[in-house]
């Protein structure tokens, strides 16, 4: 047997990033922490100075079903004082209400601003089909709530479980459709299910949804803290492709969500309509890309916006994220509009390796005396497959973010990492890795240390699944927060 088809495959040594810190309590140098909900019980929220001059009290509005209205009322008087956390990890932090973390009270809005529908579907709305009426009744929700904006901050909105068959079909989607509305309104909203209400981890609970209420009401619970080696003008678009039908054509339509700057401030999105048709859907739908041509114009609206928050000025480098390759069409536009930015790196994420790891320990008293480790792979580990892709475990065991302890967040499998390949660019690619792990660390929706994937990604696929099933949004920038 030839002895080389027998040799293992030699990839180069590892790297082992460090975990990012995030800031609060803007101006405060010290407000430095790895752990979001430890950051935010020790210092308070990034803006909470500022927030507390527009939103002295943060007023919530209910609509739902009459018989969820003390439920969600219960629900939300729990928000405002300590609560236990009961999971047992190292990451796990009680919750010690919203007003000592967020520096507001947390109160529901006066009764007329409420909206209180029927308990049954076949008696909400108006319309031939259930979804006909349940679009409906949200439109009329949204009507009333705008009429009254003034008196509200953020809407609770309630769908009990035994609707959720009716509200998710293959041609309806009520959550996204709720987003859509709202954002054309500018009304941010949060959806409730029983599930959500009856869940026994009051702490944990409460975290999660008073981190979200308060991004929804335009508040920044945190944000990165400089990286060392990354510019301070570094902004990143994260690209996302949804498929929308004009009369006998395919079209595209563009997500981009946007971290405008380096602390990952400024989340806004565009949905761009493409110019140029699809020729062949199938093929579309398999690897989407866009024209040069479209490229070009997507890129240049998106710096336009960054301009506008800006006074003017274009970042010194960007970032582009998207989870497929780009074409060399798509890589010409590009530079065709970036020819003002110094740097530019175009970087595939995706997140379908194959790839496995399990971390090896010394062993001295046992045999044999390398053995696997009682966790996974560290988060942060970065192997390079080749001049220019790596492989990056986004998840994988966190000690450093929890006081040294070992944490394996969700803790279950072996983690696999996300691949980062990159197709234009040379900045140096363990840079381009700790950005990729930092800005998992930027959902302001969940209570989480870190998602799968960086928040340019999560972001704009989040936004091109809403546009795929409400084609009606119109194609303008809207905040990020509308659609949380």
């Amino acid at each position: 047997m030839n002895a080389e088809a027998t040799s293992p495959i030699l990839l180069p040594s590892f790297s082992l990033l460090e975990e990012p810190a995030l800031a609060f309590a803007a101006g405060a140098a010290e407000a430095r922490h790895r752990h979001p909900l430890v950051g935010l019980s020790r210092f308070g929220a990034f803006d909470q100075a500022s927030f507390r001059h527009y939103v002295p009290v943060l007023r919530v509005a209910y609509v739902g079903p009459r018989s969820g209205a003390a439920q969600v009322r219960d629900m939300r008087e729990s928000l405002r004082g300590p609560q236990r956390n009961t999971d047992r990890n190292s990451y796990a932090q009680a919750y010690p209400g919203f007003e000592a973390l967020f520096g507001v009270d947390l109160v529901g809005a006066e009764q007329n601003v409420h909206v209180v529908w029927p308990e049954e579907l076949n008696e909400l709305g108006q319309g031939e089909t259930v979804a006909d009426r349940v679009r409906a009744a949200l439109h009329h929700a949204l009507v009333r709530l705008d009429a009254v904006r003034e008196q509200f901050d953020v809407v609770l909105v309630y769908f009990p479980d035994r609707w959720l068959p009716h509200l998710r079909t293959q041609d309806f989607d009520a959550h996204d459709e709720l987003k859509a509305l709202g954002a054309q309104r500018g009304i941010p909203t949060q959806v409730l299910n029983d599930k959500s209400l009856r869940f026994d981890n009051r702490g944990a609970r409460a975290w999660r949804l008073a981190i979200a209420l308060y991004a929804k009401a335009g508040g920044t619970p945190w944000k990165l803290a400089p990286i060392a080696g990354i510019p301070e003008d570094t902004a990143y678009i994260g690209l996302a492709y949804a498929i929308r039908h004009t009369s006998s054509e395919a079209h595209y339509v563009t997500c981009c969500s946007q971290v405008f700057d380096m602390e990952g401030g400024g989340m806004q999105f565009i949905a761009f309509e493409a110019n140029d048709a699809i020729a062949d859907e199938a093929e579309a739908r398999r690897n989407p890309f866009l024209s040069q041509a479209d490229m070009r114009a997507v890129l240049t609206r998106s710096l336009r916006l960054y301009l506008e928050g800006h006074a003017g000025r274009l970042p010194r480098r960007l970032v582009i994220h998207k989870t497929t390759g780009f074409t060399d069409g798509e890589l010409r536009g590009v530079l065709d509009a970036t020819q003002s930015i110094t740097e530019v790196e175009c970087m595939e994420i995706g997140s379908s390796s194959a790839w496995r790891g399990v971390w090896m320990v010394e062993a001295p008293d046992k045999t044999p005396p390398i053995q696997a480790a009682r966790f996974p792979v560290p988060r942060g580990t970065v192997v390079m497959t080749s001049g220019t892709s790596a492989l990056l475990w986004v998840a994988g065991n966190a000690p450093s973010a929890v006081g040294g302890r070992d944490y394996f967040q969700g803790g279950k499998s072996i983690p696999k990492p996300i691949v980062l390949r990159r197709h234009l660019g040379r900045g140096p690619f363990d840079l381009l890795a700790t950005e990729a792990m930092a800005l998992a660390k930027m959902d302001w929706n969940n209570d989480a240390l870190y998602d799968p994937l960086p928040v340019t990604i999560m972001y704009s696929q989040r936004l091109s699944r809403t546009i795929s099933n409400v084609p009606s949004l119109p194609g303008r920038s809207y905040p990020y927060r509308l659609f949380m």
